[in-house]
């Protein structure tokens, strides 16, 4: 996706189709000299709750940093793995979602 912006609008065009269980947006906002970060940030974070909340399971690893230098240590595997974290948080969404359906009888 071009901009983190897009990437909640173009997540909720990607199919619903059983081969999917979820999705996981990985990205990076980096602070600069105007108020678009602030937008940018909340806008994406807001989008990609909205789609949770419709039921989509769904990892937000978009990182919001301060510089490049933060943002290569919290994606480093070693150091902060946000994007691994952000998988992570999405298979417990999808393993949640299985549990419920079994003890709905669904």
């Amino acid at each position: 996706m071009p901009t983190a912006i897009a990437m909640a609008d173009d997540a909720a065009r990607l199919p619903t189709a059983p081969r999917y269980d979820g999705y996981v947006a990985l990205g990076c906002v980096i602070r600069g000299e105007t108020y678009h970060f602030e937008i940018v940030s909340d806008q994406s974070a807001a989008g990609l709750r909205n789609l949770g909340l419709k039921g989509v399971a769904i990892g937000n690893g978009i990182l919001t940093t301060e510089d490049e230098d933060q943002a290569w240590a919290r994606a480093r595997r070693s150091e902060g793995d946000k994007g691994g974290g952000a998988a992570r948080a999405c298979l417990d969404l999808i393993a949640l979602r299985k549990r419920l359906r079994v003890g709905l009888g669904s």
